[in-house]
């Protein structure tokens, strides 16, 4: 049986049609990742006595996009090793072209990485669970040695936190200080990914502006390679502790064996976390994770204010709740002033009207 490998634009907007490609996936045990946002599919367009002309032919394979990255792929078991998977990939990347993107990923099962490689993926780091490709006009190597250039990263002994700070506190200022004190040069990494209430540009400045008066800490943007867990797949790791534990892992991974050893990062801080189990089995993770590339993780106590740990949710709650007054002992002067601006007044109305998990 001869098959067409026309590929079709999913709309995803049509209940129908997103309907028959999560069928489809739902065939091999996939699900259509939520923030897809471009599904290709390829049809059998031979003719058929199971089904008339004037209703559409099966999918035999798709593929889809969330941003820059690959996911949600299937392709029927009978026609695997047909070319279909190069067929549909060449699709995305020429979508992602058009839309100005030439940096992507793909995470897929560990047994599909062969598939990826020779399609021109250059393989990031896998576990168990799942493998982290990449394609396009840069890799990790040439993104790391591009960063050591912009922030005059030298020989050295260093240490290093990751932060979001949504907003910026007087928490995350005591553990940068504690880890300036302890270092001779410490390397911040805000997580770029905007996907919080204040946004990547603002906590970026709030954050350069806070520790000005510390010489020896550098404040970077974390880049594509610091994993988001947003971006990461639930379309082949359905459960979610699963799911956190391949993220926690790979994320671990990644930032050991390239960061580490590429800006000799000897030791990464972490805020204790005493309440959120997501935020406390990630923080288990890293600890058993780092010290596989030489790298010591230091968890420190979080600055209380009262009987509470100062953190940047409790700052989001007082906010939702209007109850601005003990602000002052969780914020930074810094943050203060941004609240105060025709920006942060329109962060703190959102704040107001939704409860955000970041």
């Amino acid at each position: 049986m001869v098959y067409g490998a026309q590929v079709a634009r999913v709309n995803l907007k049509d209940k129908t049609e997103r309907d028959e490609v999560e069928s489809f996936l739902g065939e091999f045990g996939l699900i259509l990742d939520r923030d897809v946002d471009y599904t290709f599919v390829i049809r059998n367009e031979e003719p058929s006595p199971q089904f008339s002309l004037t209703e559409r032919a099966p999918i035999v394979a798709t593929c889809s996009k969330a941003k820059n990255v690959l996911k949600c792929f299937a392709i029927a078991h009978d026609l695997r090793g047909e070319g279909m998977a190069a067929t549909l990939v060449t699709a995305l990347i020429d979508r992602l072209f058009s839309e100005g993107i030439h940096h992507y990923f793909v995470y897929t099962n560990p047994c599909q990485v062969k598939i990826f490689s020779a399609l021109g993926f250059k393989f990031v780091h896998q576990n168990q669970a799942v493998a982290l490709l990449e394609n396009g006009i840069y890799d990790i190597r040439q993104h790391l040695e591009g960063l050591k250039a912009k922030y005059e990263i030298g020989a050295g002994e260093r240490a290093a936190l990751v932060m979001n700070c949504n907003p910026f506190t007087l928490g995350h200022q005591f553990l940068i200080e504690e880890a300036a004190n302890n270092h001779g040069e410490v390397l911040v990494f805000i997580v770029e990914e905007d996907k919080s209430l204040f946004p990547f540009a603002t906590r970026l400045a709030l954050v350069s502006e806070g520790t000005k008066h510390l010489p020896n800490v550098k404040i970077i943007p974390s880049g594509e390679y610091i994993i988001s867990a947003a971006t990461f797949p639930a379309y082949f790791i359905r459960e979610e502790g699963e799911r956190l534990q391949a993220y926690a892992e790979l994320d671990a991974a990644i930032f050991g064996k390239y960061f580490c050893s590429s800006f000799q990062i000897l030791k990464r801080y972490v805020g204790e976390e005493p309440y959120c189990p997501v935020t406390k089995a990630y923080n288990e993770t890293l600890k058993k994770v780092l010290p596989i590339y030489g790298v010591e993780l230091e968890e420190i106590r979080r600055r209380p204010f009262g009987d509470e740990p100062i953190s940047a949710s409790r700052v989001r709650s007082l906010l939702r709740e209007g109850e601005t007054a003990n602000l002052i002992n969780l914020l930074p002067e810094v943050t203060l002033r941004f609240l105060d601006t025709s920006l942060g007044r329109e962060i703190v109305e959102k704040i107001r009207k939704t409860h955000s998990p970041h």
